[in-house]
């Protein structure tokens, strides 16, 4: 196959952004990008490259196969990487090689994937994550005592940020690793915060597993031997657990142990400034995400309270975008089971803009989708549109 020549993708670009009736300066704010490098790119004087790509695909709405010929994609792009991110946890407790990345260039990188996983850009996690991780082992295992618990902590972070990659993806087994590996570099931190953190993370693996009643219990436990919420950050760290708890025991339909949850988890995000604390968003906005979540994990029975809640507030930019966007995918649920197909695909229409490649891994996007074109023909172009985007056709 020849490949398109960038003069061939810019006009497929500026012949999408004018169908979309954006102005370069809004695509390019859209994307995250330069006008310069959109106005570049657009009369081919620059090939843009994968990241960028993807960018100005997400803003446009359509999948990266449409604007390059071939193009594979961010779920590729991800597949392709997980032996990597395998690769460099294999042995992660046996010292290999001395650290060649610098320390402050380590915590540096490490904080550019947390922002990354928050933004759920899962194409650029994969793609540094697996030398990311590398050089966080290098550095704890070279670490003397006084330095390692910061080494340490690196490694939890660079661990959860892959497993965000692999959770999402569905390599379950790898994603379980990698919990292992936060479970191992824990304790070295020294911090109970960071060890509520893992407890938190870990609880993907009793919702993959479907395995509720356990998840709950270990959450429970988490809870029972975390930190008492003296400072901003163990407040944190325990209403996270307690947010965790409610959707996991909501999951497994216990009711009552959600309600407490959640109102656990109400009590202390009142004293916090929303914000991100250990890489979790913690605040009043996000447990009120989480109350939405609740209510349609419990099924259609409880519709009405994830509803009302949206009736009266919707999440700001103070949420990350996976996040907000997860929000929407919740409530596009909510508006479907109440019958409001044309609200849900307006819901998933702002998940989309808001986080596509967390859109695109969350399968009841793709369920709800479906739904929604077997009821909703007037507007089957563009459902069809968005379903060969989601991978639904």
């Amino acid at each position: 196959m020849v490949a398109d020549t960038p003069i061939q993708i810019g006009q497929r670009i500026a012949a999408r952004r004018r169908a979309a009736r954006l102005t370069q300066a809004e695509l390019a704010a859209a994307a995250g990008l330069s006008h310069a490098m959109v106005r570049a790119i657009e009369r081919g004087a620059r090939r843009p490259s994968d990241a960028s790509l993807e960018a100005i695909a997400e803003a446009l709405g359509v999948d990266g196969s449409r604007l390059v010929t071939g193009y594979a994609g961010t779920a590729a792009r991800v597949h392709a990487a997980l032996p990597a991110i395998s690769a460099a946890i294999a042995g992660y407790t046996i010292p290999l090689d001395l650290p060649a990345m610098p320390f402050a260039r380590l915590q540096a990188r490490v904080d550019e994937a947390v922002a990354w996983r928050l933004a759920a850009q899962y194409g650029q996690i994969a793609v540094g994550i697996p030398a990311i991780l590398q050089a966080a082992l290098q550095h704890f295992h070279a670490a003397a005592q006084p330095t390692r618990a910061d080494a340490a902590r690196l490694v939890v972070a660079a661990a959860r940020t892959a497993d965000a990659v692999a959770y999402k993806h569905g390599a379950h087994d790898l994603s379980a690793r990698l919990i292992d590996l936060m479970h191992w570099a824990a304790p070295y931190t020294e911090d109970p915060v960071v060890q509520a953190t893992v407890a938190y993370t870990s609880a993907e693996t009793y919702l993959a597993a479907r395995a509720y009643r356990v998840g709950q219990r270990a959450l429970e436990l988490a809870l029972d031997a975390g930190p008492a919420p003296t400072s901003d950050a163990s407040a944190a760290a325990r209403a996270a657990l307690h947010m965790r708890a409610a959707v996991v025991a909501a999951r497994g339909e216990n009711v009552d142990a959600a309600a407490e949850h959640l109102q656990h988890a109400h009590d202390l995000a009142d004293t916090l400034t929303e914000g991100i604390y250990m890489g979790t968003a913690v605040g009043p906005s996000s447990v009120r995400i989480h109350e939405v979540a609740v209510a349609v994990s419990l099924g259609r029975d409880h519709v009405a309270d994830a509803l009302t809640v949206a009736k009266k507030w919707k999440p700001g930019p103070e949420i990350p975008a996976e996040r907000r966007s997860g929000f929407y995918v919740e409530l596009g649920r909510a508006q479907l089971w109440s019958g409001r197909p044309g609200d849900a695909f307006e819901s998933l229409k702002v998940a989309r803009r808001l986080a596509p490649q967390a859109v695109r891994e969350h399968p009841w996007a793709r369920e709800d989708i479906e739904t929604i074109r077997r009821l909703k023909r007037a507007d089957a172009e563009s459902l069809t549109s968005y379903a060969e985007w989601i991978g639904a056709l």
